[in-house]
């Protein structure tokens, strides 16, 4: 797969400015020598009809009929020159010819009603002798005595001074079009390099960074444009920074953490050695501590899973209350060791979107945590609830509740009220959850009657639609 062509910001700049540049002015290029091509006409075309009129002037009418006489001087203009050539043909008030090129075809066209120009003209091109003439056709009204008609005089030109003229003026406007796209061109990408200069030393100034660098990247002299996202990059690196702080914390403790089981674990397989302790009560002693390393690794795999989890899966659809239920019926044993007076209240279906590992694990973190904290023999319930917009797992149990000198430390990982049965980590893998799935955990003790009744965990997350059938 061939990798994306990438975006340049200067390639975009650069053909939103010159390329509706040079097509507007390709646009007025072309209206231009429109224009002036119509000028080089009209201005032709009045010669002709001058030529015309010239010739017209000669026409003589008297009783003997149409008589003319052109002058030597007067047909030297109709001469073969490098500038073109010129014809001429008289017709009779019957379309006879009278004089000129009688091989000139006779314009047959209607008499013009109306012109620009104050005669009986029309203007029309045909093909002469292999080239391509321009003929203007005069009716020069005639009458003397008894006798009165119109004669048509009609004088052509080749096109070539015409071609010549609209080609050089073609040729200059083009030069002064081309030459006035590039001046646009080389401004706009002097400019452009100018507007990115701010970038490329953002740029140079992350890239020179060494790998432990996460300091904040410094916005003086930085345009207002780019102050948004130098701001949210600085953002990113204090998150980043601050993450990474976490993980090196949590590293710290699990090593600690790890390294007490295990520093236990060799002092009583040492007094086992020995024999100073009975055989009997060191293998009791070294199992319950290997039951607490067990339990603190697994804590461990689980909070790293749930970021695997969380960056590798989509959130589905999910019946908190199925699972409510599946967890409950998986930890029944425990209940009914304590023969706790446990109670599930679920309402059918309540759906909230996450994954079903991350809910399932949180829910079970939760409810082990109850069965600890309550006494044998006492209440404990788990409840499902929904209310507008959100839905609540509601845990309420019989414990001695949460200390003062613990709660502002109770999601931190690795503090914990039980050092000898807990890891610390089982609040902070649901607080981690919860987060994930945008919502929210409290722990709250229940006071009645003046007294701590119990603790009521309640964790609301938003509802979800159904899925489809």
């Amino acid at each position: 797969m061939k990798p994306a062509r990438q975006h340049s910001l200067r390639r975009y700049l650069l053909a939103g400015i010159v390329v509706p540049t040079t097509l507007l002015v390709c646009i007025d290029a072309a209206g231009s020598y429109q224009r002036a091509l119509g000028a080089i006409n009209t201005a032709y075309d009045r010669s002709l009809l001058a030529s015309a009129r010239y010739i017209g002037e000669l026409l003589q009418l008297d009783d003997n009929g149409l008589k003319v006489e052109i002058p030597f001087a007067a047909t030297e203009i109709f001469d073969a020159s490098n500038e073109g050539r010129m014809y001429y043909r008289i017709s009779g008030f019957g379309g006879e010819f009278l004089s000129g090129h009688a091989d000139l075809p006779l314009y047959t066209g209607p008499a013009p009603k109306r012109s620009v120009y104050p005669a009986l003209v029309d203007f029309y091109e045909i093909d002469y002798q292999g080239r391509r003439v321009r003929v203007a056709a005069l009716y020069q009204p005639m009458a003397s005595g008894h006798q009165r008609g119109v004669a048509l005089i009609q004088v052509a030109e080749t096109l070539e001074v015409r071609e010549r003229l609209a080609r050089g003026l073609l040729i200059d406007t083009l030069w002064r079009e081309a030459l006035l796209i590039v001046v646009v061109m080389t401004v706009t990408w002097i400019v452009v390099s100018r507007a990115l200069r701010p970038v490329n030393k953002l740029r140079d100034e992350v890239l020179s960074r060494g790998e432990r660098d996460l300091s904040p990247v410094r916005t003086e002299g930085l345009p207002g444009e780019l102050q948004p996202v130098v701001a949210a990059t600085n953002d990113l690196l204090q998150r980043i920074t601050r993450m990474i702080r976490l993980q090196k914390q949590f590293v710290r403790d699990a090593s600690h953490q790890l390294r007490t089981p295990l520093a236990v674990l060799k002092t009583q397989a040492q007094n086992g050695l020995s024999g100073h302790a009975d055989a009997h009560e060191t293998l009791v002693q070294i199992h319950g501590t290997v039951d607490r390393a067990i339990r603190l690794a697994n804590q461990m795999l689980a909070m790293a899973k749930v970021e695997q989890v969380h960056g590798q899966d989509d959130p589905v659809p999910l019946n908190l209350s199925e699972v409510a239920r599946e967890v409950a019926l998986d930890m029944s044993p425990l209940i009914a060791d304590k023969n706790l007076d446990f109670e599930l209240h679920a309402e059918e279906p309540v759906w909230v979107r996450g994954h079903a590992w991350m809910l399932r694990e949180m829910v079970r973190n939760l409810l082990h945590n109850a069965v600890r904290e309550t006494p044998a023999g006492c209440p404990l319930s788990l409840s499902v609830q929904t209310m507008p917009g959100t839905a609540r797992l509601v845990l309420r149990d019989s414990g001695p509740g949460i200390a003062e000198s613990l709660r502002e430390h109770l999601f931190e990982p690795f503090h914990t009220g039980h050092p000898t049965t807990g890891s610390g980590l089982g609040l902070t893998i649901c607080r981690e959850v919860c987060e994930h799935m945008g919502g929210r955990i409290e722990l709250d003790n229940r006071i009645e009657s003046g007294r701590t009744a119990g603790l009521d965990a309640i964790v609301s997350l938003p509802l979800a639609e159904a899925p489809a059938a």
